[in-house]
């Protein structure tokens, strides 16, 4: 069911009434990284998807270092795990969802990365109630189990007390503590460079997903300076972009940034109608009828697949940055910077149920991983942490003003600019929207073609719970239950809406919010 995620090989281990199976994607130690992975006397077995960035600092730290089996990063999980136990969590920087078997001690662990970025599931079988399952997507579990739920971000699953705690507790987590700290640009800016540094981890072709957007084009623009001053592999590869085929701002954006970074660079231009037909695919993909993450994931799909078709097994991605900032264009109605932070704190810890969920399953669709620089944690620590006052949009001040002034060099003509003004000051579009405006427009068409208003009319007794109110909410709300019949299979859904209570459109695309197009100075 999901070896989609992981085509290069398979593996499977059975230890008593354990079973563990994985599907690689070999992105580090691509020779001699199979999975699971046990260690020497085989009494520890992990499957884990992810990527450790810290794991050779980490190998420094073990007091009774063992002989390694792999060369993968994430080995070092197990390892560590022998010494410390579940406090292995607390050490590692990275993307990565996991289940340990410690078979002397009949221990069984589960965790996940403090944002959610890699996806994990957990399910019961009311017919076996001791049993408990875990899976890298929900169509693994869905006819097994009876319930399944979303493991949460930053959680730990440990057997010998059944319960799940959470290990991830930043200062900034609680949406009531506003945070004061000073703005420090130089300090914002040092954070995401080292950032997109520890993610060109890799020994395959790699590349950048550039939509001509402010996040996208600043991790590109990071990158090539990093690939510049870092001596890497000579098949590095370039920068790659997808578009629809008219109405389209991000198309000439990419091109301009493309141009300026001196990238290779990658256009994929899909026709409407290879929108449309993708959309069932990408509702199984996904797991969600959530009508924001549907709109942005289909071009996102179609683009992995020709990215994958090229040789490239990793992608930067600019994920995150619009939750952390207050970047998208509701933000501009947020009625205080308290307001505002407690939002930007919500959307962050809810960013595995919608971007996070997006960029993982539509490019693992293909065998294609995605890394987010945006949501380091120790990035987080400092932008997070920012004065929210700082981070209010004004008509003086575009939204994540400080993110922009953290990477403009025209105070100094004597440093090289990241990008050029008009892409580093560009207003905000949703993907969904700067893909083309043709998209979402054709999406509404189509919902209006394939449902008739008698079938909508009787929407609340169809679905009493999270009844959808739009035609289009309606189609992928059905196209989901044709994948997933189970009603356990609705428990993770969450959709993503902006916040009406602020005056704002629930319509989650960027152009139905008021300021969208309105100019502003630096």
């Amino acid at each position: 069911r999901i070896r989609h995620r992981g085509p290069d090989w398979s593996g499977c281990i059975i230890a008593g009434n354990h079973i563990f199976c994985h599907e690689r994607l070999a992105i580090v130690g691509v020779d001699s990284g199979a999975q699971p992975i046990t260690n020497a006397d085989n009494s520890i077995i992990l499957s884990v998807n992810g990527e450790i960035y810290n794991y050779l600092n980490l190998k420094k730290l073990l007091n009774d270092p063992q002989p390694y089996v792999t060369q993968s990063d994430c080995e070092i999980i197990l390892h560590l795990y022998r010494e410390i136990g579940d406090k292995v969590v607390d050490h590692l920087d990275g993307q990565f969802a996991f289940v340990l078997y410690d078979k002397k001690a009949d221990r069984l662990i589960a965790a996940r990365d403090p944002i959610g970025i890699t996806t994990l599931y957990y399910g019961y079988d009311s017919r076996s109630p001791k049993s408990i399952y875990f899976a890298s997507e929900m169509k693994s579990l869905n006819e097994d189990c009876d319930r399944i739920l979303s493991f949460p971000p930053g959680h730990l699953y440990d057997s010998k007390t059944g319960q799940i705690r959470r290990w991830f507790d930043p200062n900034w987590w609680s949406e009531e503590v506003i945070a004061s700290a000073p703005l420090d640009y130089t300090l914002l800016k040092r954070k995401l460079e080292h950032s997109v540094r520890k993610r060109l981890m890799s020994e395959v072709p790699y590349g950048v997903l550039l939509s001509g957007g402010l996040d996208s084009s600043l991790i590109a623009s990071i990158a090539v300076r990093e690939t510049r001053n870092v001596v890497r592999r000579k098949t590095s590869r370039p920068v790659l972009r997808t578009d629809s085929e008219d109405g389209n701002s991000n198309l000439l954006a990419a091109r301009d940034v493309a141009k300026f970074l001196k990238t290779k660079h990658h256009e994929y231009i899909f026709t409407i109608q290879e929108g449309l037909d993708a959309i069932s695919d990408v509702i199984y993909h996904l797991e969600t009828y959530d009508v924001t993450t549907v709109r942005a994931s289909t071009p996102m799909y179609l683009l992995s697949r020709k990215i994958k078709a090229i040789g490239v097994k990793m992608v930067l991605s600019g994920e995150g940055s619009d939750e952390i900032f207050g970047g998208y264009l509701y933000f501009h109605s947020a009625p205080s910077a308290e307001a505002l932070h407690q939002e930007t704190v919500k959307r962050v810890k809810n960013l595995h149920t919608s971007d996070c969920l997006r960029a993982n399953k539509s490019t693992l669709a293909w065998g294609l991983e995605a890394r987010v620089p945006f949501l380091d944690i120790k990035f987080l620590d400092v932008a997070m942490n920012v004065d929210p006052k700082d981070k209010m949009c004004s008509s003086e001040h575009i939204e994540k003003y400080i993110l922009r002034k953290a990477f403009d060099t025209s105070h100094d003509p004597t440093l090289e600019p990241y990008l050029p003004d008009n892409i580093l000051w560009r207003q905000k579009e949703q993907f969904s929207d700067g893909v083309g405006y043709s998209w979402i427009d054709s999406l509404r068409d189509e919902a209006e073609r394939k449902i008739s208003d008698e079938e909508f009319a009787k929407r609340d007794t169809r679905w009493p719970d999270d009844t959808p109110q739009t035609k289009e909410a309606f189609w992928y709300r059905q196209e989901f239950e044709k994948w997933f019949p189970e009603k356990a299979c609705t428990e993770s859904v969450v959709r993503w809406v902006p916040r009406t209570d602020w005056g704002c459109s629930p319509d989650p695309s960027g152009r139905s919010q008021k300021v969208h197009t309105q100019a502003y100075h630096k």
